[in-house]
This record gives structure tokens, C-alpha cells and sequence, in this order.
């Protein structure tokens, strides 16, 4: 035998005493490893399910061990009226056949030769709860994956939705599959996700036999999350969706959205949390006709997050025994406090006001051939001397800031006129023409007219703003009482014309 077969059978061995080696290892460990990460599911799933009337758990119902591999049977279980009436205790049965590290034969023949501590091949196994989505997906699994768990406790992998086929005498559904890759740390204190969708099809018949179609393609979705130290996720995430067609209403009318876009991103330094989230859709179509494009950006700054977080499981835990009536079509229970409750509100409403919480419609904006319409809002809270105060002097404590900015496009509201005037049959150019600019001077004339807005160009303009307890209202100033009655005057004498 020659040298490099020598060192080549070598390898072989090495490789094979490894593996076999740390494959018992493995397999010894296996167990305990599985069960935290069934107790790390379920805290997740606990947080997520909160302030509903439903529970969901997962429990790790056998685990077969072998040599080289070993296979676990886990049951997800759902409970409670958040499921709906037909199906209110729902189970998901997963079987998971697990090849033991460090070096699993299905890693080897893909060149991946990283060690790890287990590759967990998982399926979703029919039951009462699935046969009707085995059903659609030509009676093979529909949901699917690989993961890869590492000494670290690391976990790496993809999971995959199976295209599906549905129809029945209400709906049917057409739908390509989806596909995540997904990347997280030992007990996910860090999370990548990164998923497609080619195209998913619904259509209905409501109880009234009104229809609604739906139609969404190119869909991708990508996360970049870290656990804070408060337990929710913090990070960035994406969701982009390429084209949406929805049919609905007895005239069948037709809306398109293309280039629609979410990015969000929030951090938590200290007890402060921020966020900001944008909105863009390149392209919004109804009944064949262009309408424009849209945008909205939402941000938050000095959001106080333990006061934050009781006074959001204080609000779950009144809205559940609601949510339960509603579902179960009985009498909802008035909402009510106890004197407790009403003080730790009241403390932790001072606690957040404390922090000087921020919060801005940096964005709100739509956009036509010939115009674009946008308004913004900036609000800065305080907390007040006192809760008891008379409801302007509370307000004008409780208000820092508050900058609000309206700009209305003449020729935007013609072009909206316009479609609405074909839309509703109307052919005649002229006579589009002739609504499109009768519906822009009378908006832009109720505007002005009552003194709410000014006209700078061909927009409506209106200004609102207020600090030190002073309001500018379209560069008047006058003091919040003036403001009000002001405002009060103006609503109620158009309110009186109608």
C-alpha cells in the first residue's frame, strides 16, 4: 500500500473513531440538552401568547436514543378560545429524526465538516389537526427542516413550508411554499432569519356571499434580533413584498400594491427603549387606473420600558376575561380596577411620563402624477405635577411639545377626484375635468374659509404649534384657552352649516 493510501485510510479511521466516540457522547447528552430547549420554547411562547385567552406548550413526548442517531416525538398544544370554536384545542405532532455529532453523515456528505453536537431532521406528522393541510400538500409533510446544534448550543438551519393546493365551497388557496434560513446563539440570545416566498393565492365567500380575493408575490422577510435584558427582542427587521393584487366587494373592485416595504429597528439602552419604523409602497393601482405612491415613518425615543411592560401586562391581563366573553358570545365584563391596581397604574403612568417619552409621524405622505400630499407630528409628554388637575391645566403639563405640520396638494386631490369620477363610470375628459377641480376648490375653500388652513401656492397649509404653554396656530399666537375656543368655534359653525 502506498503512502497516500496509508494516510488516506488513516484519516478514515480517525474520523470513524471520532464520530463513534462522540456519537455515545452525543447521544448520552442528548436528552437534557432537548428539554431546556423545550423550557426555553415555552417561555417564548408564554410572552408571545400573552394578554389572549389561549395558552400554547410544548413537551418533548419520547426520544428514542441510539448509537449514531436518535428520534424524538414532540406535541405542540394549543388551548383556549384564541383558536376558534371548530378546533379549540389544536396539536401539532413533530417527529424529529437526530443524527449525533460530531461529525453526522449527512454534514460529511455535504462537505460540512464544522463539528457539531447534533443535526435534528424534523417533519410534521398528520393528525386530526393536519390532515386536512397533508390533505392540500398532496398528503406529504408540509412543514419541514434541518437544524443544526452546536457545542455551544448554537442553533443553525432552515425550515420549509411545502407548497399547498386547497379548495373547497368557500375558499380555495394556492400557495409556493416558503423557505427561512435561520441562525441563533445558545438560548437565542442573538436570532438571524432570512425567508422567501414566491407567491401565495386566497379566495373567499363571506357569510353574506360577498367574495374577497387576495394575491401576494415575491415576499421576503429578514431579522436581525438580540434578546434585551428585559426578555423581548430588539434589532432590525425587513418585509418586502414585490406585488399585492386584493378583489373584493359586489363590483369586484380591484386595488394593486407594488414595492411595498417595512423596515423597523429598535434598542434598549438602560430602562429606554427606541424604535422607528418605515412604510413605502412604490406603486398603488385601483381598477386598473395609477393612484400614486405612499409612505409613513413612525419613531419613539425614551420610552421607559419596567413601567412599560406593567402597564402592558396589567392592560392583557383585564382584556383576557373580555376576549374570552366575546369568543364565547357571552356578556363582555365591564373593565374595571381595584384600588391596587388603580395605584400601580397611576405610579407607573408617572414613571413613564418621568422619562420624557418622545414620539414623532415623521412621514405621512401620498404621492400623484401631479401633486403630493404629506403631514407630520411631533409630541414630546411630561409628567405633570399632578394626575388631578383640571383636563387643560393637566394637558398643558402633561404636553412638552406638540409641532403638527398639514399640507394639502391641490392637484392631488384633483388627481384623486379624477380616478374616483372614472372609477364611478365616468367617461367624458371633460367632465372628469370639470369634478376633479370642483372637488380641489372645495376642499382647499372649506380649508381656508373657516380659518384652519392658509394657501401657499396651489397647497392647503396648516401649522400647529406648542411649548411653554403657548400655541402659533398658522403664525397666530394665542394662549391654549384661546386656542381652544378658537377651534371649538370653527367645528361647530361648520358643524352647524351641515
Amino acid at each position: 500500500m502506498n503512502k497516500p493510501a496509508v494516510v488516506f485510510l488513516g484519516f478514515v479511521v480517525a474520523v470513524g473513531v471520532v464520530s463513534a466516540g462522540g456519537a455515545w457522547y452525543t447521544g448520552k447528552q442528548l436528552e437534557p440538552v432537548l428539554q431546556t430547549a423545550v423550557q426555553d420554547a415555552n417561555k417564548e411562547l408564554q410572552r408571545s401568547m400573552a394578554g389572549v385567552d389561549g395558552t400554547v406548550s410544548l413537551e418533548l413526548v419520547s426520544l428514542d436514543r441510539g448509537l449514531f442517531s436518535s428520534t424524538a416525538h414532540y406535541r405542540l398544544k394549543g388551548q383556549g378560545s384564541f383558536f376558534g370554536e371548530q378546533n379549540p384545542n389544536p396539536e401539532l405532532l413533530i417527529v424529529d429524526h437526530i443524527e449525533h455529532g460530531p461529525l453526522p453523515f449527512s454534514r460529511l456528505v455535504s462537505l460540512k465538516w464544522l463539528p457539531v453536537m447534533a443535526t435534528s431532521h424534523y417533519e410534521l406528522e398528520k393528525n386530526a389537526t393536519t390532515e386536512k393541510w397533508f390533505a392540500a400538500a398532496k398528503d406529504v409533510s408540509p412543514l419541514k427542516g434541518v437544524a443544526n446544534i452546536g457545542y455551544s448550543r448554537s442553533v443553525s438551519g432552515n425550515l420549509e413550508l411545502l407548497p399547498l393546493e386547497f379548495k373547497d365551497e368557500t375558499a380555495s388557496v394556492n400557495f409556493s411554499g416558503l423557505n427561512l434560513d435561520f441562525d441563533s446563539t445558545a438560548e437565542g440570545k442573538k436570532v438571524k432569519v432570512d425567508g422567501y416566498m414566491n407567491s401565495l393565492k386566497l379566495a373567499v365567500v363571506d357569510a353574506n356571499g360577498a367574495p374577497f380575493d387576495a394575491e401576494f408575490a415575491g415576499l421576503t422577510v429578514a431579522s436581525n434580533l438580540e434578546k434585551s435584558t428585559f426578555g423581548f427582542y430588539t434589532g432590525q427587521n425587513t418585509i418586502e413584498l414585490t406585488d399585492t393584487k386584493l378583489t373584493f366587494g359586489p363590483q369586484k373592485a380591484v386595488m394593486t400594491l407594488k414595492g411595498f416595504e417595512q423596515k423597523d429597528t429598535s434598542e434598549v439602552k438602560d430602562n429606554n427603549m427606541s424604535g422607528r419604523v418605515d412604510y413605502k409602497i412604490d406603486e398603488i393601482g385601483y381598477q386598473g387606473k395609477p393612484v400614486g405612491s405612499a409612505a409613513m415613518a413612525l419613531s419613539v425615543k425614551n420610552i421607559d420600558v419596567p413601567s412599560g411592560l406593567l402597564l402592558t401586562k396589567l392592560y392583557q391581563d383585564k382584556m383576557q376575561p373580555v376576549q374570552a366573553a366575546a369568543a364565547a358570545g357571552q356578556p363582555v365584563p365591564e373593565l374595571q380596577l381595584t384600588e391596587a391596581e388603580q395605584a400601580l397604574a397611576e405610579a407607573n403612568v408617572g414613571q413613564l411620563l418621568a422619562a420624557k417619552p418622545h414620539v414623532a409621524l415623521e412621514n405621512l405622505s401620498l404621492k400623484t402624477t401631479h401633486g403630493e400630499s404629506k403631514f407630520n407630528l411631533v409630541l414630546d409628554l411630561a409628567k405633570p405635577t399632578s394626575m388631578e388637575l383640571p383636563p387643560v391645566e393637566l394637558g398643558k403639563q402633561m404636553v412638552a411639545l406638540l409641532d403638527a405640520n398639514l399640507t394639502l396638494s391641490k392637484p392631488m386631490i384633483a388627481d384623486v377626484a379624477a380616478l374616483q369620477a372614472q372609477v364611478g363610470g365616468v367617461t367624458d375628459p371633460k367632465a372628469i375635468e370639470q369634478q376633479s377641480q370642483m372637488a380641489s376648490e372645495m376642499v382647499s375653500g372649506m380649508a381656508v374659509g373657516t380659518q384652519l388652513a392658509t394657501l401657499v401656492g396651489s397647497d392647503v397649509v396648516s401649522k400647529l404649534h406648542y411649548a411653554n404653554n403657548e400655541v402659533t396656530f398658522n403664525g397666530q399666537k394665542m394662549t391654549v384657552e384661546q386656542f381652544i375656543g378658537f377651534v371649538m368655534s370653527k367645528v361647530g359653525g361648520v358643524g352647524g352649516a351641515q
